[in-house]
């Protein structure tokens, strides 16, 4: 307040209250790929590129390696924004998984995948859907669990070499992070293979934007395939296939049933409270979300109408995701026990919330029993 003498009328803002909270942009996708061929003024190497028009970056694309086969593979979903790294391509397997995981050089410029986690830096966007189609050995896809988790992102990796369902459960067994769903096998589109990670990561961007973050990958409809690389028996009521054996070990497989779709909901995660594909992604929405909305919180003077602002407008954000079907419900409140005036004074606050995700209905069971009560009013239906 003005301490200085005035004879007359002043008018002092007051910027208090609740702040709308904004959710973050989900459905932004990142990935790495090679293309020696590739206009190298669109797509310069080690560089995050922003990709608002897919159908325009395939004509930049060229055709070798992998970078114009995942555009194709994202664009048949329909267009989505894309943080893309471009590597150069190895003179053998294990060198070019070197460049796609990357590093960060002597002058500090980061490399390969690393490179995604400068987008937001320098395109002003988080990358939130990641893969590595076509490119993702075991060393690749566990250098991009570790780039998920930084970037509060969800991976989705193929069980690399796996001829049979076996192998990609000895692979699955690998990861434990719950930022990672393992995909097996891939889809065809004719004769050619078209990953299985990249049509994942376009439908994943799809059902963002269309349904929520909130929907998990399975029993979906994709578009653009016509087969699936491997035989895999599945029965929507017979537990003991080929189908249930995968995501029994929470592996999701592919399937045809009123055309092509993912089937599987899980994660890696060795916590069970994280098993399914929507309570991870619900977890890191809602992080980020209510973090990043509370900027304007910081260096603000600390009394009793900032910490009730802040726990106001983070309730008013549960009820409108309650509303919306997007979680179960949540509640912010002010944490009396951990909030001592010494750490007030420090000027440190702590406000607890907790949130209940909506779970994928995964096992439906029907309980069907015969019985003859239907004929005691026998006589009396006839009528006679």
């Amino acid at each position: 307040m003005p301490t200085d003498y005035h004879h007359g009328v002043r008018v002092i803002e007051a910027s208090d209250g609740i702040r709308p909270i904004r959710t973050i942009s989900t459905a932004i996708i990142g990935f790495v790929a090679t293309a020696a061929d590739a206009d190298a003024v669109a797509f310069p190497l080690d560089t995050p590129v922003l990709v608002t028009s897919v159908n325009a970056a395939i004509a930049k694309a060229g055709v070798a390696g992998t970078l114009k086969k995942v555009l194709e593979a994202i664009g048949g979903e329909g267009n989505a924004m894309c943080v893309v790294v471009r590597v150069a391509p190895g003179v053998d397997d294990a060198a070019t998984s070197t460049n796609v995981i990357g590093t960060v050089t002597v002058d500090g410029a980061y490399t390969g995948m690393k490179a995604l986690l400068t987008a937001k830096a320098k395109l002003g966007v988080k990358p939130r859907i990641l893969a590595c189609p076509g490119l993702d050995t075991l060393t690749v896809a566990t250098a991009l669990a570790g780039i998920a988790q930084q970037l509060r992102a969800f991976a989705y990796i193929s069980a690399h070499g796996a001829a049979t369902k076996e192998d990609a459960n000895t692979y699955r067994e690998g990861f434990g992070q719950r930022e990672v769903m393992v995909i097996w096998p891939d889809w065809l589109k004719g004769a050619d293979t078209v990953w299985a990670t990249a049509k994942a990561i376009g439908l994943r961007a799809k059902l963002d934007e269309q349904i929520g973050w909130h929907k998990t990958l399975s029993n979906m409809p994709i578009n653009d395939v016509t087969g699936i690389s491997k035989d895999v028996f599945w029965d929507l009521q017979d537990p003991a296939t080929d189908a249930g054996y995968l995501n029994g070990n929470e592996i999701t497989t592919l399937i045809r049933e009123g055309g092509f779709r993912f089937w599987g909901s899980r994660t890696c995660s060795a916590d069970p409270l994280f098993v399914f594909e929507s309570a991870v992604r619900t977890a890191q929405v809602l992080a980020d979300t209510i973090a990043e909305a509370h900027m304007w919180a910081v260096d603000k003077p600390l009394n009793p109408s900032l910490a009730r602002d802040i726990i106001d407008g983070v309730n008013a954000k549960f009820r409108e995701l309650k509303g919306l079907g997007y979680i179960i419900d949540g509640k912010a409140w002010y944490a009396e026990d951990v909030n001592s005036p010494t750490t007030l004074k420090d000027g440190k606050l702590y406000i607890d919330y907790d949130y209940t995700p909506v779970p994928p209905l995964e096992n439906l069971m029907f309980r069907q029993l015969i019985t003859d009560r239907y004929l005691v009013d026998f006589a009396a239906a006839i009528g006679g």
